[in-house]
C-alpha cells in the first residue's frame, strides 16, 4: 500500500490543478466556455497521464523497500505555464525522491521503467474502453465524451511514454538503457509504435482498424 506525507499529497494537488489550468490555456486559449467543456478530457485524458507516470516510480520504489516521495518542481510549473501559452506544455511538475541513493542499476532502471510502463498501460486501457464504447458513442452525449476522453488519453500516455523512455539528460530512458539495452529497445520501440499510430494513423481511425470497419 502506498503511503503519501502530507507535503507529498499538497504537491500532488498543486501539480495536479497547474497542470490542468495549463492544458487548458494550451487547447482552450481563455475562453471559459470552452475550457468547461474540454475540463473532463484534459483532466482525465491529459493530466493524469503526467501523475500517473510520477506515481508508476513511487510504486515500484516501494515494492524494492525504498523509501519514495513526490516533490513538486516549481521551475518545471512555471515552463509548463509559459510554454501553455504557445499552443503546448512542456509538463514536468515534479520528480520522485528515492532513498537510499545507493541502489543497483537493475532496481534503478526497473523503477524509472515504471513511469513510461504506466503511461502504455493507461493508453492500453483508453484505446480498449474506446473501441468498446464506439458503436454506442452516437446515442449519448456522455458516451461520446468517455470516448473523446478515452482518445486523448491514449494520444496523450503514448506520447508521455516515447518521450521519457528517450535516453537524454535526465528522463527515464537514460537509466533504463544503463541498466538494459534490450529491455529499453523493446519499451521504446512498443511505445514509439503506439505513438507513431496515434500521429500517422490516428487514435479514431486506430478504433475504426480494431472494430474492423
Amino acid at each position: 500500500m502506498l503511503i503519501y506525507t502530507k507535503k507529498e499529497l499538497r504537491d500532488l494537488i498543486i501539480a495536479f490543478i497547474v497542470l490542468t489550468i495549463c492544458f487548458s490555456i494550451a487547447t482552450a486559449g481563455f475562453n471559459t466556455h470552452r475550457i468547461l467543456s474540454l475540463l473532463p478530457i484534459i483532466i482525465i485524458g491529459v493530466v493524469m497521464g503526467s501523475v500517473s507516470h510520477e506515481l508508476g516510480h513511487k510504486y515500484i520504489a516501494t515494492k524494492y523497500s525504498c523509501d519514495a516521495e513526490f516533490k513538486l518542481w516549481p521551475l518545471g510549473l512555471a515552463i509548463a505555464f509559459v510554454t501553455s501559452f504557445f499552443g503546448f506544455v512542456f509538463a514536468s511538475p515534479g520528480t520522485i525522491q528515492i532513498h537510499p541513493e545507493n541502489r543497483s542499476d537493475e532496481i534503478n532502471g526497473r523503477i524509472l521503467i515504471a513511469g513510461p510502463m504506466t503511461n502504455m498501460a493507461l493508453a492500453l486501457v483508453f484505446i480498449a474502453i474506446a473501441a468498446l464504447i464506439y458503436p454506442l458513442r452516437f446515442y449519448s452525449n456522455i458516451i461520446n465524451l468517455i470516448y473523446l476522453i478515452c482518445v486523448v488519453g491514449y494520444s496523450v500516455n503514448s506520447f508521455l511514454a516515447t518521450f521519457n523512455l528517450f535516453p537524454l539528460y535526465s528522463l527515464d530512458g537514460t537509466k533504463v538503457l544503463k541498466w538494459s539495452a534490450k529491455i529499453w529497445f523493446i519499451a521504446i520501440a512498443i511505445a514509439g509504435i503506439m505513438m507513431l499510430g496515434s500521429i500517422f494513423i490516428g487514435a479514431e481511425h486506430m478504433i475504426q482498424i480494431l472494430m474492423g470497419l
